[in-house]
């Protein structure tokens, strides 16, 4: 398992590569990626069957790529999700029958685009409402040439969940998130109706797994499967893997973790005398400890007995603080790259962005309660980096205040490759049309 990522108060390159260098190439604010750590990160989930990817954290093309070339499948929730897997070569079904499925679409709802993405492509579904069995049986009824039984999985909802906020917990009454258990019945009998196999069980209770809320999900794992029957040979075990963002946090023990999940599995093996596929559907363990945010302090400003280092990405860049409460690591970064030799004297900063609204602080709890950071002093043109930043950053970001997306960069081998140039004004209003 890879050491946490450590930010120290100074922190003046990044995977070896200069942070001056980056700023001189990108310029601010920033985001860039460590290759060699998602590949590590990587490395301890190859005790599964099957890795698949949730490529919400981050979608980038580049990042796709890599993945595609570690062997890692993906997940996709929206239309263009879809077609970004498809882009960078995965396959939308399997070349040979019982293949594994490159793409899953894993929603709770069709939107009309991606329905017919699926049914044109024959892309596997997760579907987490019976309204999607429906709407995939008729569109599938009312094509030619489609093979019947078609194979779906079905993400059930168990009656609770679990995660870091309340806002990522995905299980129980009021999580909007997949077939609530007790409806699995009306599931069967309506995907029966259609000629549609159900081959596949997820469940997915949210972020930040432990193992009390791990083994209630594995218990309930096994006695819907056992309810459907043999028909059952993929399952997987959702996402939600814990990231090490500060002093406190821990990851989870992988190999208990699996193990777990496998006994339960073989359980099935045993009962269905088939062999059943365990899937994993990491997103934020795999590229959220990679990414860093790269920001110019602006201001400095003193408010009473609070100072204040404004930069120049806000939550429009990064949106977890102010959505969740998250932290996230911090470290200055001289203009110039050099730091001082002597031992630094750490101060409370409370950091923000340039945006119009109170809520744009990167330290703060959840509630908006805004708190300091020990730092060491800056002054304006100085860097402030934000780490682990790879997973719900720039994929959450937007154009508020018409502030303009960040780049993202790869560093692969000491070398900064560009895999997302700075949005341009042009392209921001391409698609506004005046009135006269």
């Amino acid at each position: 398992m890879p050491e946490p990522i450590k930010m120290p108060p100074y922190l003046t390159n990044i995977a070896g590569v200069p942070i001056p260098k980056i700023v001189e190439e990108l310029g601010t604010p920033a985001f860039v990626y460590d290759e060699a750590r998602i590949l590590a990160q990587l490395d301890d989930l190859k005790i599964f069957d099957v890795v698949r990817y949730a490529q919400k954290a981050c979608s980038s093309l580049a990042i796709l790529q890599i993945l595609r070339k570690s062997g890692i499948a993906v997940d996709a929730v929206s239309a263009a999700e879809i077609r970004r897997a498809l882009k960078v070569g995965y396959r939308p079904k399997p070349e040979e029958e019982g293949g594994i499925h490159e793409i899953v679409y894993t929603a709770d709802i069709f939107d009309r685009e991606a329905l017919e993405l699926c049914v044109s492509n024959g892309i596997h579904v997760n579907c987490g409402s019976i309204d999607m069995i429906h709407q995939l049986g008729k569109a599938l009824v009312a094509r030619e040439g489609v093979e019947f039984p078609v194979e779906i999985t079905l993400r059930v909802n168990p009656g609770f969940g679990h995660g870091h906020s309340q806002k990522t917990n995905t299980g129980g009454t009021l999580s909007k998130h997949g077939i609530w258990h007790e409806q699995l019945d009306e599931a069967l009998s309506v995907a029966g109706r259609y000629g549609i196999l159900v081959s596949g069980l997820h469940i997915h209770i949210g972020s930040g797994t432990d193992f009390e809320h791990l083994s209630k999900c594995c218990d309930a794992m096994k006695f819907f499967a056992l309810n459907i029957g043999s028909t059952i040979r993929t399952i997987s075990a959702g996402g939600g893997l814990p990231t090490v963002y500060k002093e406190g946090d821990s990851y989870v023990d992988l190999q208990k973790y699996y193990e777990l999940w496998n006994a339960m599995r073989e359980e099935l093996e045993a009962q269905f005398l088939h062999e059943v596929t365990l899937e994993i559907e990491p997103g934020r363990y795999v590229v959220a400890e990679s990414g860093y945010l790269i920001a110019e302090v602006r201001a400095v400003k003193n408010q009473d007995e609070n100072r204040f280092y404004l930069l120049d990405a806000g939550f429009n860049n990064l949106a977890r603080p102010t959505l969740y409460g998250s932290y996230h690591p911090m470290s200055i970064c001289p203009e110039d790259g050099v730091v001082p030799e002597s031992e630094p004297e750490l101060e409370d900063i409370i950091v923000g962005g340039p945006l119009c609204e109170s809520g744009d602080i990167f330290t703060q709890e959840e509630g908006g309660f805004v708190v300091s950071r020990k730092l060491p002093r800056a002054w304006n043109g100085d860097f402030l980096v934000i780490g682990c930043a790879g997973a719900y950053g720039f994929v959450m970001g937007s154009n508020y205040n018409s502030k303009l997306y960040a780049p993202e960069a790869l560093l692969r081998d000491g070398k900064i490759y560009c895999i997302r140039k700075r949005q341009t004004f042009e392209q921001l209003i391409e698609n506004e049309i005046m009135l006269d």
